[in-house]
This record gives C-alpha cells, structure tokens and sequence, in this order.
C-alpha cells in the first residue's frame, strides 16, 4: 500500500439533519436550513479533479456535512471513486443511516473497504429520544464486519456528565472499548472569540472528561487557545475543501484559494508558513496529528482514535499502518531559500486575490480576457 501523503477537509454541503443537539456548531450558528446537499460540478468531475496525480500523492479524505453526512445521495458514488483511485476516506456520521451505510457497503469493492473509516458521533440523548440507540450500534457492527475501521466519539458537554458512566458502559458492551471523547466549542464565529461549549471552568471540563480515558480529548485540550507559530505546511501537505464549490483553501479562514474543480489546471502547492490567521488550530487532531507543523511533537492520527479490544482493534492493520505515519516523516521540509520564497508568493497571492475581488465587473471581465491570451 502506498504511504499517505496529504490530508483534505472536506466540508460537505448539507445541512439536514434527522437529529437535533442543541451543542451541533451548525445550531449554534443558526444554520440548520434542512437543506440537501448541492454541488456546482457533477461527482465525476470532483472525482477527476483529485486524482493521485493532480493531488500529488495517496490522499486522505475526511468527509463531513453541515448536516448529517449519510444524507447526501451522492456521497456513495463520491466514496467509491476516490477509494478505486487509491485514496482513503473517513466519513462522519451519527450512524443511523441504514441505507447509505448499506449502499456503502455494497458498492465498494473489499479490498477498497480497507481504506474506509467510519466516524461514528455518539449522541446519547438523542438517540434515547428518537429511539435509535440499538440502530446506530447495528450500523457500527455493519461496517466493522465488512472490513472498515471506525471509532465512536462523544461529544463532551455538560448535559451528558450524569450519564457518563452510562454512556461508557453502552459503548464498550457494543463495541469493546470506551468511547473517545471530542470536546465542544461555542463558536458562533470562527473569527471571534472561541470557548468550550460549557458553564463549568476549562480545569473542571477536562476534570468531568477523565472517565473516558481519551486521548483525543487530551491532545485537544492541550491545543485549545494555543496560537501555533511555528512554520505550518497547510496550504502543501493538507488543505480545507468545499466540495460544493470546489475552492481549496491552505486551511479554514486561509486567504489562498483557489477552485479545483472548475478546470485540469495544476493545484497550487503552498505552505501557509507563519501566516495562520486562526487563533488556535481549529482542528488540531486532525491536522496537528498528521505532522504538518513538524517542530510540534504530537502523537498520530491512529494513536488519538484507535482503541485496542478482546476482539482486536478500531482500525484495520491497512487503516493503522497508514494513519500512524505523519508527512514530516514522508517529505522534505523546506530549506530557509524556500521559506523566503513561500513568504514572498504567500503576500503576492494574497494581494492579487483581495485586488481581484474588489474590481468592478467589467474589469474582472478584462482581466480574464487577458489571462486567455
């Protein structure tokens, strides 16, 4: 198998949902519109657009929704076609959707199911509430039977801290092994002010988390609020995609951008550097977690999310293997001449997108016309 070599966000463009937790960032933000997902560019067109080649290297998918991402009709043939090209994917889900986990399943061939992780969001009362419990555990067993890894996270808030033994002893009886635990932000603005979705003090929260024994919350309450200024390789090894639209950005609110889908151009490869311009790594376990700020020492993607059971692991040995390697081990890192260069061209394309934007129409038509001759 070839090793992982780059690592995408992909933000699925749905936002319905069969389930309703108050703490969902897309509630918080009031945008939960029950709208189904829709693409400016047809699925096979996304899927030609990220070929092994164009991207660079074997890639790592990660596919979430504004909504509930089993929902989108298209995401079965999505899957298939960036796994038959030799990438792998995780899939976010709440795990109570039967039909695409089967069509899913039934679609992709064996060998490509290997590739295939399921990221199962636990949401206790929920599930309790629209008597879905027993389905969402059906849904875990399906896919771990048929090869893919997974893992069951739960979000960490304080209306779940009663029920936190009960919650534990639920998901190791169905599936060996405690679940892990995500923490919860109140984030109504990525670009204001983000703090954990809790009325209790940060020490008291880690404190409440300590049964589940995590360490993907660990790592990520070390990271919450931590400005990162070392030099970040988003934007050359890792980037953020909205695969209704097609623009690939260095990282969330990054100002490179750039749209894939809309032609066979060659994607501009360029670390961010020490231009991020979030507060903290938003996403820190998963990014962090594949090596792409190499001065900060962090356990992998697999050590934050595999559990070890009686009956094996979370995680297929082909899953394992691959997400136990980070980039800093699997690429050059760039001299002091190409951090020069990669600072320079980083305020050049800025600069030149900002001045794009703010033309009139008619001078962003004579700019086009320029750019064909």
């Amino acid at each position: 198998m070839e090793k992982i070599s780059k690592f995408v966000e992909c933000l699925l463009p749905i936002t319905v949902c069969n389930l309703r937790c108050h703490y969902c960032y897309v509630i918080q933000r009031h945008n939960r519109l029950m709208q189904k997902s829709v693409f400016n560019y047809p699925v096979n067109r996304m899927i030609m657009a990220l070929t092994k080649e164009r991207m660079g290297g074997v890639t790592f998918f990660s596919i979430c929704g504004a909504g509930e991402t089993l929902l989108c009709q298209e995401l079965p043939e999505l899957v298939k076609g960036l796994l038959a090209n030799g990438h792998y994917v995780n899939l976010t889900t709440n795990g109570t959707i039967s039909k695409t986990v089967d069509d899913i399943i039934s679609l992709i061939p064996k060998e490509d199911l290997q590739r295939l992780q399921f990221a199962f969001s636990y949401h206790h009362l929920e599930l309790l509430r629209v008597n879905k419990q027993k389905l969402f555990f059906e849904n875990v067993k399906k896919v771990r039977d048929a090869g893919c890894s997974f893992l069951v996270q739960v979000n960490h808030c304080d209306e779940y801290i009663p029920y936190t033994n009960d919650i534990l002893n639920i998901v190791k009886s169905n599936t060996g092994a405690y679940p892990q635990l995500a923490a919860t932000r109140k984030e109504e603005n990525l670009r204001s002010d983000i703090r954990l979705y809790t009325k209790l003090s940060k020490d008291e929260y880690i404190q409440a988390g300590t049964p589940y024994e995590s360490p993907l919350f660990n790592f990520t309450m070390e990271n919450f609020n931590r400005k990162q200024n070392e030099f970040c390789y988003a934007g050359e090894w890792s980037y953020v995609l909205n695969l209704g639209t097609g623009i690939l950005q260095a990282c969330y609110i990054s100002l490179q951008r750039q749209n894939i889908f809309k032609n066979d151009n060659p994607i501009k490869f360029h670390a961010i550097g020490k231009h991020c311009c979030s507060f903290f790594c938003m996403n820190s376990s998963h990014f962090m977690s594949m090596g792409v700020i190499p001065s900060v020492v962090t356990p992998s993607y697999c050590e934050l999310r595999n559990r070890e059971t009686k009956a094996g692991e979370w995680y297929n040995p082909v899953m394992r293997s691959a997400l136990s390697c980070q980039f800093k081990d699997l690429h050059h890192l760039y001299s002091s001449k190409q951090k020069f260069i990669s600072e320079i061209r980083y305020y050049y394309e800025v600069l030149l997108n900002n001045a794009y934007q703010l033309m009139p129409n008619s001078l962003k038509n004579v700019y086009r016309k320029c750019l064909k001759h």
